[in-house]
C-alpha cells in the first residue's frame, strides 16, 4: 500500500512558485502582480501566442465588477529568444524569475475580480500542463496602498492543499515505519534500559525529551542530506530511471535477505565504541545527543533496511524538495515517542511486553516484504530494456512462493511456541492468514486473472496476439493508419514503472464497455515514456531545449519528448484523443479509476469527431 500511494504522488511536479498580489495606487490606478520563481533547468514561455508554438502566459478574467483592464499582459525580467526546432519557430521564455503585470483601474469602492494566469512551465526533458495561478480580489480582501504598507499577497491555496496532503501522508507513512522499526531486536530492548538511565541520573523527563528531539533531528537530518545530494527533480526522474530500478531493487534484495536472517548488516564497530566513548566523556544536552546518536548506529542493523525502504520510496516520489524530509520526520517520532512517554510513566515499563524470539518473527516478515517490493523494481528496468527476465506469471510464482512461505513459518512459529501470550498467537493467526490468503489470491494471476489489488505492483498482463493486432506502439504509424481510415485516437502515455497506469489498465480498461468502445472507435495507440530500446540507427533524433542540443535516441526519450512539446504535459497516465490530424477531440484525461466518467470521455471524443 505504501508502494502505491507514494508511487501515485510520484507525478507532481512544481517548479514554479507563484506569488499573487494586488497594489494599489493613486486614483483608482491598481495593477495585479504575478510573481514568479522558476525552479533551475525550467523555464516559462512568454506571453505571445503562437500558431502551433507553446502554451502562453496569459491573463484569465472569469468575473469582474468595478474593475477595468488596462493594457495587455507585460512582464518584467529578462527574456530569451531562441529558435525552437521542435516547434519550428522562435519561442520566447524566461529563467529563474520573472514577474507578470497586468494594469487595473478601479471604478467602485466595492470592486471585485476573480481570474487565474495560466502558464507552462519546461525544461530540457519534458513539460508540466498548463498550470493555472487563481485569484480573487474585492470588498472582502481590501488592497492596501503602496505607500502606506507593503502590498497584499493573495495566495491561490488550491496547490497548497495538494501539497500538504501529499505530505501529510509521507508524514504519516514515515510515522508508520518507525513504530516498525520499534519492534525490532535492535531498538525495542533498549527503551528500558535508556530510560531507566535517564531515571537513575534525575530529570528524567527532561533529558528523555532531549533524547527524543535527538533523534528527530539525527533522521531528519538524513532526510535534508538526501535532498542536497540528489535534489528535488533529480529524486522525481527516478521513478522511471531503469538504471536506478535496478539499483533500488539490489538495495531492497539485500536489506530483505539480512532481515531474514541469512546474514547482518551492521556499521564498523569502531564507529560505535568512538561515539559512545564521547558521550560518556561529555556531559549536558550533548552527551544526550551522542547518546541518540549512538541509538542510530547500534540500531542500524534493524533501522536500516527500513530507512532504506522509505528512501526508495521518497526518491521515487521527489516531488517535494521537502519529502525525504518530512518521511524521516516522521519515522523519528515514531521512533522517539516511547522513550518519551515511558520516561514521563515509568509503571508503564512493566506492561511492556518483554523482548523475545518475536522480535526476530517481526524482523523476517519485514524481510520478505522488502524482497517482495525488490521484484517490483527489477520489473520496470526489465520492461524499459526488454530483457524478458521477469514476465508476469513468473512475478506472481515468486510472490505467491513467498508469502505462501511467510504463512507457513507464522504457523509453524505458532505451533513450536506453546507457552506464548494469547496476544502473540493472534497476531501470528491474523498476520499467517493474510500472507496465505493473498498468495492464494495471485494464484488466478498464472492464468491470466488481473488480481487488482496486486496488479499496481506486478509487469502488465501480456497482450494475446488478437491483442497486439489492436494495439499500436508507434505514434507516427498510428496516425497514419488513423488517415488512411479517418479513425480518431487513443493515445495512451504510460511507463513501466507507472503505477496508476498499472491500475487504469486492471480496472479501466478491463471493463468490457471500455473496450468495446475502443475497438469500435478508436485507433489504439500505447507509448511507454520509459522504455529504453534504442530507435533504429540513423533515425536519432535531434532537438534543442534551452540553448542545447539534445539526441532522442530511446523510444522512450521519444515518446516523453512527443508527450511534452505536443500535449503539454509529462507525467503518466495521460490520455489524449485526436482525430486523423491530431487535434484535440476533448481534454486530456489522467489518472481516475471512475470507469463511467471514462467512458463519457471516450463518448465526447467520438461526437466531437463526427461533427468535424
Amino acid at each position: 500500500m505504501m508502494l502505491s500511494v507514494c508511487a501515485m504522488m510520484a507525478q507532481m511536479v512544481t517548479p514554479v512558485t507563484v506569488t499573487t498580489e494586488l497594489e494599489k495606487g493613486d486614483g483608482g490606478g491598481a495593477r495585479m502582480v504575478f510573481r514568479m520563481k522558476i525552479d533551475d533547468g525550467w523555464h516559462v514561455y512568454g506571453t505571445k501566442e503562437l500558431e502551433y508554438g507553446p502554451t502562453p502566459t496569459s491573463l484569465n478574467v472569469e468575473s469582474k465588477d468595478g474593475v477595468e483592464l488596462v493594457g495587455e499582459l507585460e512582464y518584467e525580467g529578462e527574456m530569451q529568444k531562441k529558435y525552437d526546432e521542435v516547434f519550428e519557430l522562435d519561442v520566447e521564455f524566461f529563467e529563474k524569475e520573472v514577474t507578470f503585470v497586468q494594469n487595473l483601474k478601479l471604478t467602485k469602492d466595492d470592486y471585485h475580480l476573480s481570474g487565474y494566469l495560466e502558464y507552462a512551465a519546461c525544461n530540457d526533458r519534458s513539460c508540466l500542463p498548463p498550470t493555472r495561478e487563481d485569484f480573487e480580489i474585492g470588498k472582502a480582501e481590501p488592497a492596501k496602498s503602496l505607500a502606506e504598507t507593503p502590498s497584499e499577497t493573495l495566495q491561490s491555496d488550491n496547490l497548497a492543499t495538494s501539497q500538504s496532503n501529499s505530505l501529510l501522508m509521507l508524514l504519516l507513512w514515515g510515522f508508520l515505519g518507525g513504530l516498525i522499526a520499534l519492534t525490532t531486536p535492535c531498538v525495542w530492548p533498549i527503551i528500558p534500559m535508556t530510560v531507566s538511565f535517564f531515571l537513575k541520573k534525575g530529570g528524567g523527563i527532561r533529558d528523555a525529551l532531549v533524547y527524543g528531539l535527538s533523534i528527530i533531528i539525527i533522521y531528519v537530518g538524513l532526510g535534508l542530506i538526501v535532498t542536497g545530494l540528489f535534489g528535488a527533480n533529480a529524486l522525481n526522474s527516478l521513478a522511471t530511471n531503469a538504471v536506478f530500478n535496478v539499483f533500488f531493487a539490489v538495495l531492497l534484495l539485500i536489506f530483505g535477505l539480512s532481515m531474514t536472517g541469512l546474514f547482518e548488516i551492521t556499521l564498523p564497530a569502531s564507529w560505535t565504541t568512538s561515539v559512545d566513548n564521547k558521550a560518556s566523556a561529555t556531559t549536558g544536552f550533548f552527551s544526550i545527543f551522542l547518546m541518540a546518536f549512538t541509538l542510530a548506529l547500534v540500531s542500524f542493523s534493524c533501522t536500516g533496511p527500513i530507512i532504506g525502504f522509505l528512501l526508495v520510496e521518497l526518491a521515487t516520489d521527489g516531488g517535494s524538495v521537502f519529502a525525504p524530509a518530512v518521511g524521516m520526520l516522521g519515522f523519528s517520532i515514531g521512533l522517539a515517542l516511547p522513550f518519551t512517554v515511558f520516561a514521563m510513566f515509568p509503571n508503564w515499563l512493566k506492561s511492556m511486553p518483554k523482548s523475545g524470539s518475536w522480535m526476530e518473527t517481526v524482523k523476517r516478515v519485514l524481510g520478505v516484504i522488502e524482497i517482495a517490493f525488490a521484484l517490483k523494481f527489477f520489473s520496470v528496468a526489465d520492461l524499459a530494456y526488454r530483457w524478458g527476465l521477469l514476465s508476469r506469471r513468473l512475478f506472481f510464482i515468486i510472490w505467491i512462493v513467498l508469502f505462501a512461505g511467510l504463512g507457513i513459518y507464522l504457523i509453524y512459529e505458532m505451533m513450536r511456541k506453546k507457552n506464548g501470550r494469547p496476544i502473540f498467537y493472534v497476531l501470528h493467526t491474523a498476520v499467517a492468514a493474510a500472507a496465505l490468503s493473498l498468495a492464494a489470491y495471485m494464484v488466478p494471476g498464472l492464468w491470466g486473472a488481473p488480481c487488482k489489488l496486486v496488479s499496481a505492483f506486478a509487469p502488465p498482463k501480456e497482450l494475446t496476439a488478437e491483442e497486439q493486432k489492436k494495439v499500436f506502439t508507434d505514434y507516427y504509424l498510428a496516425r497514419n493508419y488513423a488517415h488512411d481510415e479517418n479513425m480518431p485516437m487513443l493515445v495512451d502515455f504510460s511507463g513501466y514503472g507507472c503505477v496508476n497506469c498499472r491500475k487504469m489498465e486492471a480496472t479501466v480498461f478491463a471493463d468490457s464497455t471500455v473496450k468495446d468502445l475502443i475497438d469500435k472507435n478508436y485507433i489504439f495507440v500505447q507509448l511507454f515514456v520509459d522504455d529504453r530500446t534504442k530507435v533504429p540507427e540513423g533515425t536519432e533524433k535531434v532537438v534543442e531545449v534551452n540553448g542545447k542540443k539534445k539526441t532522442l535516441s530511446t523510444l522512450g526519450e521519444l515518446w516523453s519528448h512527443l508527450q511534452a512539446v505536443k500535449f503539454g504535459a509529462n507525467s503518466q497516465p495521460f490520455y489524449v484523443l485526436v482525430d486523423c490530424n491530431e487535434n484535440l477531440l476533448a481534454e486530456p484525461y489522467t489518472y481516475d479509476e471512475d470507469v463511467e466518467k471514462f467512458v463519457a470521455w471516450l463518448n465526447k471524443g467520438v461526437e466531437s469527431f463526427k461533427t468535424k
